[in-house]
């Protein structure tokens, strides 16, 4: 596309104007070729009419889009120009509030003349680790690029920082110094990066003065090289300065001042340390008065040389030395008001006794009589002889001058010395960054030699910056593959050649110097006799011979002839310097000025760290002869010492910083164009601008392409590969080739492509637009629409309505009258009826009364004599039963009883049988079955026969009182009709007499109305009259009362507050106190860790031999509270050893411990041996007491028990049996062949069942064995103790004795108990068959639903794509593997329960069997003697040792049990899978072991273990969040172990009565409790860390940089530094990656039993440091402030508040933290134009600051043209409605900020007894107790 086509009507260009430089106007007609003129319109809408020029025909400067305009980058611009890069510069300082904009590698820094909150530490914790085109323009962006470059390329970097004088250079390279100070540290412990910030305030002091221009204007040039170690720490630094301005000594002009430290010791003269001085004020002294501005507003000078002192100091420069600089100082002063007088023309005298001058030689130290004649004399040498001669005054004052400045000078040199000596160290300097500060391109109205240097030093910077511009702009297209043309760009060697070449201006200069009579006219007549037909760069002034004019690269400068030789010499009278070297009394005077070849210059030579040689610009003094001819002139140095700072800077990377000065007038964000450009166009910003522009400027990845211009693709244009649709749509829309280039990443574009481009976006867009407006006016309208044919059919209906409901009121009226005749003729007819019928009925019911009465009589009668009848009958009857059954009872008696003796004789012959007890069992249980069923039949009959007698009883007791109800109605009926016989003649009578009371009464009643009627009236209106007055009564009662209610609830409403301001001020305080008390916390941890650090280092430094070495100490600080005794810390030191932690001990102590371990072997042994004898006692006493005991059996029960031994051994074999079967079917189920169903199940379930029912039957052996054993057992009780039991008669005959009731009721009994246990134990048999089946279907079950669950997830995996398939599958594999772990071990777990119960019931096993053993044997010695067995009880399960909860070990032990729990437990491993907290119960259970023994030894040395292998453990494994994590968890379960095991009421609330009982019993821990918590709170501080660390990276990207909602947000153009893209590459972080790593960190401490307050706080300072990174980087990037971008923000905010409902975490108040940023997100969607919307603001972001706000608004850029900026006065207002809010005036939020941490209770409901210690902890030797 053409350049002219782009000149159509509405079109924007630049004009040229003479006030503004350019000014903005828009096409009223479209430009045609040809057209001599272009029709303009202004922006005040003045039309105007632009000529083009007729020889080139060049249109004006096209203006970029709207869009573009305040872009970070003024390369991202479409049209590079400098109108354009003018009028971004000025919307970005002026409206926008930003001072730093890139122009490609260069950082143009605009001065705001005003202190800005940007330069905190928050601010350079934001730019540090970020790239930088990733944040918004900042000075902390370039350093931050020059470190990372520094450690990445290992390359030396340089910061060049240059911009005219009061364009704020020295305070941009203060604060990248700052930036490198704060984000390196220093090697070691000296301060290097605080002695680096502090040589700022002495050279500003003595290098710094006030200019018309500047109040703070370095007047010199310096180059400081920061050092840095192999880990890029600040170890040095060295500086270099460059041309200092000595005349400023002794002169300055109007409104300026001299060096700042004259005025600072003129302001401090009444200090008594300064007396001696004497000193006044400023306005007395002629070298700081001329100025007449001896004041800077604003400034202290007695507090700034106190902050000058202070750095002084702190480069170790004492007292004594400071005085002797302050004195110097002074004395320069004294020597300016030495007046000298005119002799005569020839000579000039000093006069005697002048007080200046005896002030200056007593401070120097010098005789007042050699001063004053070398003031006035000087000393001519010649061939033979030497002469003294008198100068005139003038010369005079010009020597006394030239001594003060060169006195001045040595000072400063002397000073950059040691301070370069107080910045170096003598570790090894591995790289640096160097900042060169130096003064920009000047022109004044006069220019002298000084500005000849400083314009000399800007050429050969320029050369330099458009070298490297040049360079980089060559390596990009050659890495692109971009055809590589020669751009042409402004060369300005000439004119360097022009100064420094032979012959050249310097060269000529020094030449003039070098002659005996050469002078300033003799100097510019060679000047115009060399160069002026020469060299075009050089001219001669019209109207001068004394001046000449050299043609820069910025602009044209006249320098004037006067002064060069004289200030090119710099002489001084050589007398005067004898003076002062032979000063007695002032040593630091002597030095200044003795062995002058050795004293350092402005950028002399010293020995730097890392062997590195610093510049100089002096000469070798070891080769300089003593004559004056040939010492170097300050040209010739200076152009030295520049030629060696060019060779450092192209020996470095260079990073450009360009500082502008914005207006002459020092006025806050006021921009003056013409300034301005005349700036840019001397700092080679314009020429950078120039180079892009005539390549290809514009550059964009093929994704940014794809996504920005996406809109001007149709769907059949997008192919898989980007880079080929691209390259199709390009063809498409430009058809000019040459307009742009595809390179391998990005494509190129020639200016003014992408504002076509940009220009097809917003048409298509707007025809969208169109589109879009089209449609939806059409749905208004046919909404509209709708709504009025609504509304009519609504009004048709209504009135249809109501006519339809009039005519049935009508109908209904008509329908109710007929209804009302119908009603009132049935009454009447139903009332004669009812007379009628009334009338029917009573005499029915006489005639029917008298028939039921006869009846009656008759029936009564007839009843009662059945009755009778029946009663006789009935006796009759039983009389005759009862004598048939009491015969037979008595027959049946008599034959039971001689059945029963027979029965009875023939068990005792049989009792002592197997068959027996056998019949007799199966006997019995078919009597007891049919006995039972006899009882069932019984009591089923009775329940017949029951239930028809009550059914019998109840028809019965109906009937009867229904007839007694039916005679007593007949009988009242009767007595009824009767009295009313009698009543009818009465009622006759008194109807008479009532008629006539009736007329009486009538009579009365109207009498009585009248008088009523006359009362109501009265009475109503008294009513009313009261109703008015109990109204307006009421009326006031409310008004009291609503006051009343009013006042209590406006003084309730006002105590409320009250006592919730104090409430919430108190929360606040403890909060912050609770907040410094953590804090201190942490800085007590981190001395501690630098304490061991320096610990290590010094031990591991004074090493000395070779078999021993140092160890850090674990102690930590708790040991200085809670330190060892001394027998542990022997033994701590022994066990130590024993691990080869060896330390060096001395012999006494070695002695010492031997001594101690011997005694504590003998105690031990001694104890050892006392046991022992306990024990032998023990067990003789236990062996006599079971002899006895033994004696006391019987032998009658010798065979019962040896049955029973058969019977136990039999029932044991059994059961071996079942559980071998039991084994083999769980192995066959597992196999997967015993299904339910298959023969194999069935074989082995028949199996089963046989072996059930043989087990039951020798059970019912046994207990039917042991209930006769313990029947006997109890009938021997009545027998004497004494009697002998081994005559079986003397049993026989006692049973014998027994009666026979007895008998078979014990018998009975016996067989009930035997029946029940029988029942509970078939019972118990059906219950684990049951629970076995059942285990065996569910295990059928899980393998049908895993089988499932495979078929599902491999479905599911088919329709994924291979990679998330991998995934997947690893996935799964990794879930099920985990399962089938846990598992395992559970199943591990149960086994060894199993195990050890097993073991248990295998020891009580053997000591019976060896009790039997020894019970047999004793039996086959001596079978005639009584062998006594224990009567063994009916078999009761054994009771497992009651545990105490306890965990006993050995002291030597100790370091083991820490070593095994903390120091090499892993939670990843096997820590995963055990009881949460299982470490802290352990731990707890040890220790509540050393107080249950009493011993404060064990418990201190246990508590300060832990505590001191928990820190190591951290120490070492620290940046492991899980680690951490564990540890927390188990930290907190151990303290609150501690309280609530301590006994303290407060805590004992919830525990059970057993865990009461383990409470601790001897020690109180409350201050340990304070230890462990403040431990705590150091593991939650490094948790809190980890998780910053792992989610820093996150949250930036995921958060604000990739589009959630794709398409939302479109990419605009970026500059040279490219952005990092919004669209989500490989291995960029999302939402989703922050969303994971959030579930991770809540999933790994809920699995580790973090307590769920502890996790609530947690997830708060997570979304605090998501929330405030979020912010802050908004904050400092403009391209995120977007209306699109806060809607992505808010979809994110909604994002982490669903993650939050979703674990139940809503209350935590981590919603609360993300407040500002959501605010922050409102801010930039919400309207912004009207008062309206500016209230709405306010009223919105209450969580916003004022800063925050405005700088919201300030950012906020539009990403279409659709979008509108914000205005200035919008943002104004906003400002004025929030400048009554009382806040900090921060711009960023604290993102290092933790809250304070609290630790509420939770007691465990976990019994201590309960507790197992897994095998795999290899804690062995823990004793259970």
């Amino acid at each position: 596309m053409a350049a002219s086509e782009l000149y159509t009507k509405c079109a924007r260009v630049w004009i040229p104007d003479a006030e503004e430089v350019w000014k903005s106007a828009e096409l009223t007609k479209d430009y045609k070729n040809g057209d001599p003129s272009l029709q303009l319109m202004l922006e005040d809408g003045t039309s105007l009419e632009h000529k083009l020029d007729p020889k080139t025909k060049n249109l004006p400067y096209l203006r970029n889009p709207d869009i573009l305009v305040g872009e970070n980058d003024l390369t991202a611009l479409s049209y590079l120009h400098e109108p354009a890069v003018l009028h971004n510069l000025k919307v970005r300082f002026v409206d926008s509030k930003l001072i730093y904009t890139y122009c490609g590698i260069v950082l143009v820094a605009i001065n705001p003349y005003e202190t800005l909150p940007i330069y905190g530490s928050d601010i350079i914790n934001a730019y540090s680790g970020q790239n930088m085109g990733d944040m918004d323009p900042h000075i902390f962006a370039v350093a931050e690029e020059a470190y990372k470059q520094m450690a990445r390329d290992e390359r030396n970097q340089s910061i060049i920082v240059s911009g005219e004088s009061g364009a704020g250079k020295t305070v941009s390279a203060k604060y990248a110094m700052r930036y490198f100070a704060t984000v390196s540290g220093s090697a070691s412990e000296a301060n290097v990066e605080e002695k680096v910030l502090a040589s700022n305030p002495i050279m500003e002091a003595i290098g710094n003065a006030k200019t018309t221009r500047n109040d703070n204007s370095s007047r010199f040039g310096k180059y400081i090289e920061i050092g840095f170690d192999t880990r890029f720490r600040i170890i040095g630094a060295n500086m270099r300065t460059y041309l200092l301005e000595k005349s400023r000594v002794v002169f300055q002009a109007d409104e300026e001042r001299n060096y700042h430290i004259f005025y600072q010791l003129c302001a401090s003269s009444h200090l008594p340390e300064f007396k001696t001085l004497k000193l006044s004020s400023a306005n007395d002294f002629l070298y700081t008065r001329q100025g007449r501005s001896p004041v800077i507003d604003g400034v202290d000078d007695t507090k700034e040389l106190c902050t000058t002192r202070n750095a002084f100091t702190l480069l170790g420069i004492n007292e004594s030395y400071q005085m002797g600089l302050f004195q110097v100082l002074a004395a320069i002063l004294h020597l300016g008001n030495v007046e000298i007088k005119d002799r005569d023309s020839d000579s000039s005298v000093i006069p005697p006794n002048n007080r200046h001058l005896t002030a200056f030689c007593d401070l120097v130290g010098v005789t007042y009589q050699d001063m004053s004649q070398w003031l006035c004399h000087r000393k001519l040498k010649t061939a033979t002889e030497t002469y003294i001669k008198t100068i005139p005054r003038l010369q005079a004052t010009n020597a006394r001058d030239a001594l003060s400045k060169h006195i001045y000078a040595k000072l400063f040199n002397w000073i950059v010395e040691h301070v370069n000596k107080a910045l170096i160290t003598n570790v090894k300097q591995h790289s640096f960054i160097g900042v060169l500060d130096i003064y920009g391109f000047e022109t004044f109205e006069i220019n002298s030699f000084e500005q000849f240097c400083i314009n000399y030093a800007n050429e050969k910077l320029q050369q330099q910056f458009n070298m490297h511009v040049f360079k980089l702009e060559q390596e990009e297209y050659m890495k692109e593959q971009i055809p590589w043309t020669l751009i042409d760009f402004y060369d300005n060697q000439p004119c360097i050649n022009l100064i420094e070449a032979k012959m050249g201006v310097l060269d000529l200069l020094d030449e003039e110097c070098k002659m005996p009579k050469g002078s300033d006219d003799s100097w510019a007549q060679k000047l115009y006799n060399t160069h002026l037909k020469t060299c075009s760069l050089f001219e001669k002034p019209r109207m001068s011979n004394r001046a000449f004019i050299i043609q820069h690269f910025a602009d044209k400068v006249e320098y004037q002839c006067d002064g060069f030789l004289a200030k090119n010499k710099d002489t001084v009278n050589e007398e005067q310097i004898n003076v002062l070297k032979a000063s007695k009394k002032f040593d630091l005077l002597v030095e200044l000025f003795q062995d002058e070849e050795k004293a350092t210059s402005p950028t002399g030579q010293v020995q730097g760290t890392g062997g590195r040689t610093r510049l100089s610009i002096k000469p070798d003094k070891s080769r300089e002869k003593s004559s004056k001819e040939h010492k170097k002139t300050v040209g010739c140095q200076f152009r030295n010492s520049l030629q060696m700072l060019m060779e450092t800077l192209n020996a470095t990377t260079p990073h450009y910083v360009r500082c502008i000065k914005p207006n002459d007038f020092k006025l806050a964000f006021t921009f003056d164009p013409k300034r301005a450009v005349q700036q840019l166009r001397a700092c080679g910003v314009l020429e950078t601008i120039r180079i892009s522009a005539a390549g290809f400027p514009s550059r964009w990845t093929y994704q940014e392409f794809f996504s920005r211009y996406r809109v001007l693709m149709k769907q059949k244009d997008v192919l898989p590969d980007k880079k080929m649709t691209c390259r199709n749509v390009l063809e498409k829309l430009v058809q000019d080739q040459d307009k742009y280039q595809f390179g391998k990443t990005k494509i190129f574009f020639r200016a003014g492509q992408v504002a076509y481009l940009e220009k097809l976006r917003a048409d298509k867009l707007r025809a969208a637009c169109i589109r879009i407006q089209k449609t939806i006016r059409c749905w208004l309208a046919r909404k509209k629409y709708l709504r009025k044919r609504s509304a009519a059919i609504t009004i048709q209906r209504y009135t249809r309505g109501y006519q339809a409901r009039c005519l049935a009121k009508f109908m209904r009226r008509t329908q109710a009258a007929t209804i009302i005749q119908k009603y009132q003729r049935m009454y009447v007819e139903k009332k004669r009826y009812r007379q009628k019928q009334a009338a029917a009925l009573a005499m029915q019911t006489i005639l029917r009364a008298y028939m039921a009465r006869q009846k009656y009589q008759a029936l009564l009668r007839e009843h009662k004599a059945v009755i009778i009848q029946k009663r006789v009958r009935g006796w009759l009857a039983r009389c005759w039963y009862k004598r048939c059954l009491v015969s037979i009872v008595y027959l049946q008696c008599c034959i039971r009883r001689m059945r029963a003796r027979r029965e009875l004789k023939k068990l005792k012959i049989e009792a002592r049988s197997v068959e027996h007890f056998k019949k007799l069992n199966k006997g019995m249980e078919n009597k007891i079955m049919q006995l039972q069923r006899r009882i069932d039949e019984q009591s089923k009959e009775n329940r017949t026969v029951n239930e028809r007698l009550i059914g019998l009883e109840s028809s019965y007791t109906a009937e009867t009182e229904r007839m007694r109800g039916d005679l007593n109605r007949l009988r009242g009926v009767e007595e009824e009709a009767k009295n009313k016989t009698n009543q009818v003649t009465s009622l006759l009578e008194e109807l008479e007499r009532l008629r006539k009371e009736l007329s009486a009464t009538q009579q009365e009643k109207k009498t009585i109305e009248d008088w009523a009627q006359t009362y109501r009236d009265e009475m109503e209106k008294m009513v009313s009259e009261l109703k008015d007055q109990n109204g307006s009564l009421k009326k006031e009662k409310d008004d009291l009362n609503r006051l009343i209610q009013e006042q209590s609830q406006q003084m309730t409403e006002k105590m409320a507050r009250a006592i919730a301001q104090e409430t919430q001020q108190l929360e606040t305080d403890l909060n912050e106190e609770r907040s410094r008390y953590q804090n201190l916390l942490t800085e007590h941890l981190r001395l501690e860790e630098k304490y061991d650090d320096l610990k290590e280092e010094m031990v591991s430094s004074n090493v000395s031999k070779p078999g021993h070495r140092r160890t850090d100490s674990t102690h930590s600080s708790n040991e200085s509270e809670y330190t060892y005794n001394s027998e542990y810390a022997e033994l701590e030191e022994g066990s130590r050893a024993a691990e080869d932690v060896t330390r060096g001990i001395d012999t006494s102590l070695t002695l010492k411990l031997q001594k101690r371990l011997t005694e504590l072997e003998q105690e031990k042994q001694s104890l050892r041996n006392e046991l022992e004898n306990k024990e032998e006692q023990f067990q003789r006493a236990r062996a006599r007491d079971d002899a006895e005991f033994k004696k006391a059996r019987g032998a009658e029960l010798e065979y019962e028990s040896l049955k029973r031994q058969e019977l136990e051994s039999e029932n044991k074999k059994l059961k071996h049996n079942l559980a071998e079967m039991r084994q083999s079917l769980l192995g066959d189920a597992a196999a997967g062949a015993g299904a339910p169903g298959s023969p194999a199940y069935k074989v082995l379930l028949e199996q089963l069942n046989a072996s059930c029912e043989e087990l039951d039957v020798r059970k019912e052996e046994v207990l039917i064995l042991r209930s006769q054993l313990v029947s006997q057992k109890e009938a021997m009780h009545h027998k004497d103790e004494k009697e002998t039991m081994t005559e079986p008669s003397v049993y026989a005959e006692d049973v014998s004795k027994l009666k026979d009731a007895d008998e078979l009721k014990q018998a009975c009994i016996g067989l009930k108990d035997t029946n029940r246990l029988l029942e509970h134990q078939v019972q118990t048999q059906r219950r684990t068959y049951e629970n076995e089946v059942e285990a065996l279907r569910g295990e059928l079950q899980n393998v049908k639903e895993e089988n499932n669950r495979q078929q599902q997830l491999l479905a599911q995996n088919l329709q994924l794509p291979p990679e998330a398939r991998i995934e997947a599958s690893l996935q799964h594999e990794i879930t099920r593997l985990t399962n089938e772990n846990l598992d395992l071990m559970e199943q591990l777990e149960k086994q060894d329960r199993t195990i050890r119960k097993l073991k248990k019931q295998l020891k009580v096993y053997s000591k019976r069997i060896g009790e039997m053993g020894a019970g047999q044997t004793e039996g086959q010695t001596s079978p005639g003697q009584m062998v006594e067995e224990p009567i063994h009880p009916v078999n009761i399960p054994r009771r497992e040792k009651d545990f105490q909860g306890m965990l006993e070990y050995k002291k030597e032990d100790e370091l083991k049990l820490v070593k095994n729990l903390i120091l090499e437990l892993k939670p990843r491993g096997v820590a995963v899978n055990l009881i949460p907290g299982l470490p802290a119960y352990i731990l707890f259970m040890c220790l509540r072991h050393a107080d249950y023994v009493n011993d404060d030894q064990k418990v201190r040395t246990l508590l300060t273990s832990t505590i001191n292998s928990i820190k190591k453990i951290l120490k070492k494994r620290g940046d492991d969040f899980e680690t951490v994590s564990f540890w927390l968890a188990n930290t907190c379960r151990f303290l609150h172990c501690l309280k609530q095991y301590s006994g303290d009421e407060a805590f004992m609330k919830h525990n059970t009565s057993r865990q009461n009982e383990h409470c601790l019993s001897n020690f109180d821990l409350a201050e340990y409790r304070q230890v462990i918590s403040d431990l705590a709170i150091q593991i939650y501080q490094q948790l809190i860390k980890c998780m910053e660390n792992i989610l820093q990276p996150m949250i930036v990207s995921g958060m604000l940089e990739h589009e959630t909602i794709q398409g939302v947000s479109g990419v605009k153009p970026t500059g040279l530094r490219k952005r990092t893209s919004s669209i989500a590459d490989e291995g960029t972080y999302t939402l989703d990656s922050i969303l994971r790593q959030l579930s991770a960190f809540h999933s790994t401490m809920c699995q580790h039993g973090t307590d769920p307050e502890l996790i609530k706080q947690v997830v708060k300072q997570q979304f605090y440091i998501i929330g405030a990174v979020t912010l802050n980087n908004l904050l400092l990037r403009k391209d995120m402030c977007s209306w699109s971008k806060g809607m992505q923000i808010r979809y994110n905010v909604s994002q982490l508040e669903e993650w939050l409902r979703d674990k139940g975490l809503m209350t935590c108040g981590a919603k609360e933290t993300l407040e500002p940023l959501i605010q922050a997100a409102q801010l930039l969607q919400v309207k912004k134009k009207t008062d309206e919307d500016a209230e709405a603001i306010c009223s919105m972001c209450l969580a916003l600051t004022t800063a925050q706000i405005v700088k919201v608004l300030n950012l906020y850029t539009p990403v279409n043209e659709f979008e509108e900026r914000v205005s200035v006065a919008f943002i104004r207002t906003i400002q004025t409605r929030l400048r009554d809010r009382c806040e900090s005036p921060q711009l960023l939020m604290d993102t290092k900020m933790i809250y304070p941490v609290t630790f509420p209770f939770s007691p465990s409901s976990l019994a201590l007894e309960t507790i197992q210690i897994p095998s795999s902890l290899n804690l062995a030797f823990l004793t259970r107790v």
